[in-house]
């Protein structure tokens, strides 16, 4: 105690030793004073300017006194962040703080401002000479001011007024379809001119079921070859599925608090809510190292304090082999670790929603990706929305063959109905043809009243196999076409061709690959594999998809012809093995979530599909059936030669042959294994030998044993 008393008196002597010019000026640099003057400062030029001011700004100095007291709040308070997040309100507020201005400045004023108006020389600047043009800037203050404030409502506002004057000013009638008995047959002479028809072509009578009722908005394209695209409106406006914020985020505490738990330091910093899954983006923590360190304070005792020696980062195996633990945690029947997200220094884990919604194939169409890659390809194609709620699309040019698998009923028909119709959407036959195969006869039956198809929907296997040997032989016809006009793909060939002469992209659509292979597995293999090395110059592009991904059905040959993939919910990780060389299929949750694996990724990324209703479906094609007064050609796959196209040329006798003739007219009795051993060779080079061996009649057939 007396060495605290000693040491005040010290400094107190110190400050009455220091001269008193600097005792003066540490007075006034002490901030009570400092802002005292600052106040009489203020108060005095106020005085002295107020009439110059008052004359400049009339009664706008109120507006210029919020302003000041409100930016001296937010530096008093360290508000900054509300300007930087709030940065519209604060445009808005001075949109219509200027507005307020312009309005007073229309009353003549009084006393020092009668040579002006009540909002000074300033305000009177803001409306000008002329009321009228001064009432329409201060209108346009005020809308400018709104739209800053309540941006979204806004813009809902302007679309509604939008669309309420196109309705009423709108000449031409909207399109129509109106609601028929089901059995009354609607005639091809009796439909709308609206829907293309042509007068030079004499229609044919057809018989076509009416579909339900749906009304358009939009014009119809006329494409160069006489065909009317479908309008946009052909398909349902999406219903939008809303998630509760506070569940959200409740969940993000959970996991924080269940890695915390575990002693794993991590943190969610963003969070991409998606139509069936939530992806919370977990950065890792620190894992700290402390030593204690023991220092005497001043009253002689000791403390203890803990410092930090080093830390490093937690690995992220530390945070993926908590995968079932944080399932637990979250009550959630299984989630995806996705580590790491790619473009992005953070863990994804995917949690299932407790609400799953769909993606509409109208809301995918309408969506910027989707557009951007239409612009340039006539194939593009809408996939779904991925887990962050981001719409993706796909250029089926570029894939160029796409093979998709999932267990019954994950989702798989409805993809291909969705990828149909987007072609069908945005492309007239002269465009884009289709050869569908559907074995299981109920799937795509339904498109057999579009004219884009080649031939009726293929349910036969026999007539598949032909199909496919037609369209081996029309990809080596292309390519003598191509040959002859120096072009070397199908888009230099279409090029400088009149519309009535270009060549059409093929697309062939298979539903279910495994009644294919089990019915001819060598020539299915040969011709699948033989088109997707060859057919990409030729805009011939594979959609196949099969129910059993397993090694007898997508075999190493097809896989590796096949780069682009689509996995939907599959029983085992031997599955997901088998079509994305990964696990991670056999967690995704069924009706429509998917895994995604483009050519050019590395790792397959997670999507919900795009979906597409039966009654959608129908509107297609009945839009579509009723132009079939412009004849398209067919092709009969009967007609095709009976030569299987997989008909290999004989390879050459193998060397070893003759060494093996004369081991076999050594020795009475030989074996595959004796020629292995003999010849220093494989099993499977030895048992060509020994079949070769047998078709000469040296070596006899082996007979099946007989159970006793």
């Amino acid at each position: 105690m007396s060495k605290a008393r000693s040491g005040s008196k010290l400094r107190g002597k110190a400050k009455e030793s220091r001269p008193a010019w600097k005792r003066f000026f540490g007075f006034l640099a002490s901030p009570v004073v400092r802002r005292l003057i600052l106040i009489v400062v203020t108060v005095v030029l106020l005085y002295v300017l107020w009439e110059g001011m008052l004359t400049l700004f009339g009664y706008g100095l109120i507006i210029i006194a919020i302003a000041l007291g409100s930016l001296v709040w937010v530096a008093w308070r360290r508000q900054f962040s509300v300007v930087k997040h709030r940065w519209n309100w604060v445009l808005g507020g001075i949109s219509l703080a200027f507005a307020v201005w312009g309005i007073i400045s229309f009353f003549p004023g009084e006393g020092i401002l009668r040579q002006a108006t009540l909002g000074g020389t300033f305000g009177q600047s803001i409306i000008g000479d002329s009321n009228i043009v001064g009432g329409l800037g201060v209108a346009g203050l005020v809308l400018l001011g709104i739209i800053f404030i309540i941006p979204r409502k806004s813009w809902n506002a302007a679309k509604n007024s939008w669309r309420l004057l196109t309705r009423v000013f709108r000449r031409r009638p909207r399109v129509s379809f109106p609601r028929r008995a089901p059995a009354e047959a609607i005639p091809l002479e009796a439909t709308s001119p609206e829907v293309g028809a042509v007068d030079e072509v004499e229609a044919k009578p057809a018989l076509l079921p009416s579909p339900p009722v749906w009304q358009s908005e939009h014009e119809l394209i006329l494409t160069p070859g006489g065909w009317h695209l479908p309008p946009i409106d052909i398909l349902d406006k999406p219903a939008e599925v809303k998630l509760d914020r506070a569940d959200i985020d409740q969940r993000a505490r959970l996991i924080e608090e269940a890695l915390v738990s575990y002693g794993v330091e991590a943190k969610v910093v963003q969070v991409n809510i998606g139509p069936t899954v939530t992806q919370f983006g977990v950065e890792p923590g620190w894992d700290r190292k402390y030593k204690e360190v023991r220092e005497r304070g001043r009253d002689g005792s000791y403390e203890t304090k803990m410092e930090e020696v080093s830390r490093t980062r937690v690995r992220v195996d530390r945070i993926t082999s908590l995968e079932k633990d944080l399932a637990l945690a979250l009550a959630a029947p299984s989630i995806r670790i996705e580590a790491p997200v790619p473009g992005a220094s953070v863990v994804g884990i995917e949690v299932p929603n407790t609400v799953f919604g769909s993606v509409a194939l109208r809301s995918a169409i309408e969506s910027a990706a989707f557009q951007k890659i239409k612009a340039r390809s006539k194939l593009a194609i809408a996939l779904g929305k991925g887990a962050g709620g981001e719409a993706l699309a796909a250029d089926l040019t570029r894939m160029p063959h796409l093979l998709i698998a999932g267990a019954t009923g994950s989702g798989k028909t409805v993809c291909l109905n969705s990828i149909i119709c987007c072609l069908l959407l945005h492309n007239s036959p002269d465009d884009v043809r289709f050869i569908m195969v559907d074995p299981k006869r109920v799937e795509l039956v339904t498109f057999n009243g579009v004219p884009h198809l080649l031939a009726p929907v293929v349910v036969d296997t026999d007539k598949a196999i032909k199909a496919l040997r037609w369209l081996s032989q029309e990809m080596d016809s292309r390519y003598r076409q191509f040959a002859q006009a120096g072009a070397r793909n199908i888009e230099g060939y279409n090029k400088d061709r009149s519309p009535g002469e270009e060549l059409p992209y093929l697309v062939l659509i298979i539903d279910e690959l495994a009644d294919l292979m089990m019915t001819a597995f060598d020539e299915v293999e040969h011709a699948l594999c033989r088109l997707a090395q060859l057919a990409r110059a030729t805009g011939i592009h594979l959609v196949v998809a099969t129910q059993r991904p397993s090694v007898d059905v997508i075999t190493g040959l097809i896989k590796a012809n096949f780069p682009t993939r689509i996995s939907f919910a599959v029983t085992s990780h031997i599955d997901s093995r088998t079509i994305l060389d990964m696990v991670g299929a056999e967690k995704l949750l069924g009706r429509g979530d998917m895994l995604y694996m483009p050519t050019e990724a590395s790792k397959p990324k997670r999507l919900q599909g795009s979906f597409v209703s039966d009654v959608e479906i129908e509107r297609l094609v009945y839009f579509w059936g009723n132009q079939r007064q412009i004849e398209m050609s067919s092709v009969d796959f009967d007609e095709v030669a009976e030569r299987p196209l997989s008909a290999r040329i004989a390879a050459p006798p193998d060397p070893l042959l003759e060494d093996a003739k004369r081991l076999a007219q050594e020795y009475k009795h030989i074996s595959t294994s004796f020629l292995q051993r003999r010849l220093r060779i494989g099993y499977p080079r030895a048992a060509r030998l020994m079949e070769a061996l047998q078709q000469a009649g040296l070596v006899e057939a082996a007979q099946p044993e007989r159970e006793s």
